[in-house]
């Protein structure tokens, strides 16, 4: 399934579909591992973000949706803004040490649906705010 139009770059969605097609197997995003080098190739990276926009689509995501994502600034972070984008929604990034009080007041103002987490501690953080954010919808 093809979400976006390349034929048109306005947003970074479309660029990313753009590379893909013209540069499938050049680097897309690295990220260092335990000290080596990873890297996500063009197709690699608008598969993954598709794979995670049709995801979030089956489970309800639309168009003004708020997805907002709690954790370092790793590939997998990128791939879920990115797929939020390429349904029309709105990504909210998040500081990962934010402390509760200022993750409810931002995840409010956002009226986020979604949060993406990085690992279990801040699973565990949005899962203890979940009944102060009334917009929530899946953690």
């Amino acid at each position: 399934m093809n979400l976006l139009d390349s034929a048109r770059t306005d947003t970074l969605a479309k660029l990313l579909q753009r590379n893909a097609e013209q540069s499938p197997h050049a680097p897309g995003i690295r990220e260092k591992t335990r000290g080596v080098w990873q890297t996500y190739d063009w197709a690699a990276y608008r598969d993954r973000v598709r794979d995670f926009a049709l995801g979030l689509a089956a489970m309800g995501f639309t168009r003004g949706d708020k997805l907002s994502v709690v954790g370092d600034n790793r590939p997998q972070l990128y791939i879920a803004q990115l797929a939020s984008q390429a349904l029309g929604g709105v990504s909210v990034p998040v500081y990962q040490d934010s402390i509760a009080s200022e993750l409810v007041y931002v995840l409010n103002h956002a009226e986020a649906a979604v949060i993406v987490a990085e690992d279990q501690e801040q699973v565990d953080k949005a899962l203890s705010l979940k009944d102060k954010l009334p917009n929530l919808r899946w953690i």
